[in-house]
């Protein structure tokens, strides 16, 4: 009997060790998580955080001090992190890099950093190590907007974006800073009463998150804070939230800006006149066609309240735009030159209008819109850039990186019109309604430019196309002229897929055929801005249009 009993106990004594064991065990799955040791602060290396990440384990090559305490990062890991467009210029042996208004440039092997063109000496410069192009990263504030600080006792380098949000606060009482947001977790960092500490989250749960001075990143339970200040709030920049209504009043590098005095243009909020363009083989001079009369523009447009985005255009001189493109000091000469003329005639933005490229020079293109960019912005000077289609070919088409463009520059434009231009062997519409669409969906889809970066333009035009004999040749009709030229008793036939109205007549034994753009056509395509939420149109040219378009187009955006 007295056996038995002692039998009994053991085996209760067994089953009560094994379900101890496992609660023991339970509890170790679920704790333990909690007590892993933080291994994204490693001493043996600098760690760094950006914007309150630990980014440490990301890096594609480790950060290092030289031995003038100058702490340096790869030129991939920047490209990461700050600037995805930083290259490798081969032709001057540099790096050049763009962030916000700034426009960094570090000669390799030289102590020093070009700011926006003003020289800058630093303890030490961009280098070549191992085959990798390595960055002063704490001596760039200025170039990426940034706050650096090197925590040595602790080797933490921490970057705060001076443009994002940064809240502060006082430790009420001393307290421990955890891994995780629960009291079982693993030890970060500890706090006394008075110290700060950097605000990151506030969660659901009692607990914040935050970085220590030290710059340890954890969490503590958030009445333990208290007096927080918001030592800078988040700049954004400011959106448009009227719809652009842009009117390029076009006329040639021999001709004068056009009279505009006394009249005004019903809903539009911007005009660009053609006051510059490149000269031909002229190592980037740039052509100033404003004088007297391109004054009394300005004044004009300043009168009525019209934004001034003048149009710089390359007069379509393929081996000038190469050569420029191709050169950085030519780039940087052009870019200066146009900056400098916008500051001086107090312009609001600039039109870029580069047609006709080799397509060998798309990415010497986007380098120079890439490296305009900030110094436009430093100015406050809005920039537009005008594409073509992406459906075409060569120099009409292939030569724009259009997700580039769109990325960088302030607003896109896309040129919708010549879907059948006055070299094509085939009669067809200027711009059909349809066409437009399927590549605005390019732009947006393919492309991934935001909608509202993009500019449609319209024209004011189309053209009057005659078959004779298997030839087919056309001539362009401004809108206003349009039943000027149609014989008075044409047949109209609305095209629902273009949305538009087709004629076509014979006489003398030839075929007439056109396309019309009239209020009802130029309504529909306008109807686009508002179905995709773009940023506005753009109409090609002033004194092409009948007045009564300028109501229809300010109805349709409003």
């Amino acid at each position: 009997m007295e056996k038995n009993k002692k039998s009994k106990l053991n085996i209760f004594l067994k089953i009560g060790a094994i379900v101890i064991l496992l609660v023991l065990i339970f509890c170790a799955y679920k704790l333990a998580p909690n007590y892993t040791k933080n291994d994204s602060y490693d001493k043996n290396k600098i760690n760094l955080i950006i914007n309150n990440n630990n980014v440490t384990k990301k890096l594609k090559k480790d950060l290092f001090l030289n031995e003038k305490d100058v702490i340096y990062m790869s030129k991939e890991d920047i490209k990461n992190y700050f600037d995805k467009y930083i290259i490798y210029d081969e032709e001057n042996n540099q790096i050049i890099t763009t962030y916000g208004e700034k426009v960094g440039v570090l000669p390799i092997g030289q102590n020093i950093i070009k700011i926006n063109d003003s020289e800058v000496e630093v303890m030490s410069g961009a280098i070549k190590k191992d085959d990798t192009y390595f960055l002063p990263i704490s001596s760039m504030a200025k170039v990426y907007n940034v706050d650096i600080q090197y925590i040595k006792n602790n080797n933490i380098l921490t970057l705060d974006s001076l443009d994002r949000k940064l809240i502060k606060a006082d430790i009420t009482k001393n307290c421990t800073v955890r891994y995780k947001s629960t009291a079982f977790s693993k030890k970060m960092d500890k706090l006394k009463k008075g110290d700060k500490v950097i605000c990151i989250q506030n969660l659901e749960n009692n607990w914040t998150k935050v970085r220590t001075l030290n710059g340890y990143i954890g969490y503590i339970k958030t009445n333990n804070i208290q007096n927080e200040i918001y030592v800078r709030e988040d700049i954004k920049e400011e959106k448009n939230e009227q719809k652009i209504n842009l009117v390029w009043d076009y006329y040639s590098e021999y001709g004068k800006a056009p009279n505009r005095t006394g009249t005004t243009i019903e809903g539009v909020n911007v005009v660009s006149p053609a006051f510059f363009s490149l000269v031909s083989k002229a190592n980037g001079k740039i052509n100033v066609n404003i004088g007297e009369k391109g004054q009394a523009y300005l004044k004009w447009a300043k009168d009525n309240n019209y934004k001034v985005w003048p149009m710089f255009s390359n007069n379509s001189y393929k081996e000038t735009t190469q050569t420029i493109l191709k050169s950085y000091t030519l780039r940087t000469q052009v870019i200066n030159n146009i900056v400098n003329l916008a500051v001086q005639y107090r312009l609001d933005g600039i039109n870029i209008d580069f047609e006709n490229m080799n397509t060998e020079d798309k990415n010497d293109f986007s380098r120079f819109i890439i490296e305009l960019k900030p110094k436009l912005k430093e100015a406050g000077i809005k920039l537009s850039v005008d594409v073509t289609a992406p459906d075409g070919g060569g120099s009409w088409s292939e030569c724009y990186n259009r997700s580039v463009i769109g990325d960088v520059a302030d607003y896109i434009v896309f040129m919708a019109y010549d879907q059948y231009g006055n070299s094509s062997k085939k009669a067809g519409t200027t711009a059909g309604y349809n066409w437009v669409e399927t590549n605005l969906k390019k732009f947006i889809d393919r492309e991934q430019i935001p909608s509202n970066k993009i500019i449609l333009g319209i024209p004011f035009y189309t053209r009057i196309w005659t078959e004779s004999n298997g030839d087919v040749t056309s001539k362009t009709v401004n809108m206003k002229s349009i039943n000027s030229v149609l014989p008075a008793d044409v047949n109209k036939e609305w095209n629902e897929e273009l949305k538009q109205y087709y004629v076509e007549y014979t006489q003398n034994g030839k075929t007439y055929k056109m396309w019309i753009e009239d209020e009802e056509s130029i309504k529909n395509k306008v109807s686009l801005v508002k179905q995709y939420n773009l940023a506005g149109i753009a109409a090609w040219a002033k004194d092409r249009e009948p007045d009564s378009i300028w109501t229809v187009i300010n109805n349709e955006l409003n």
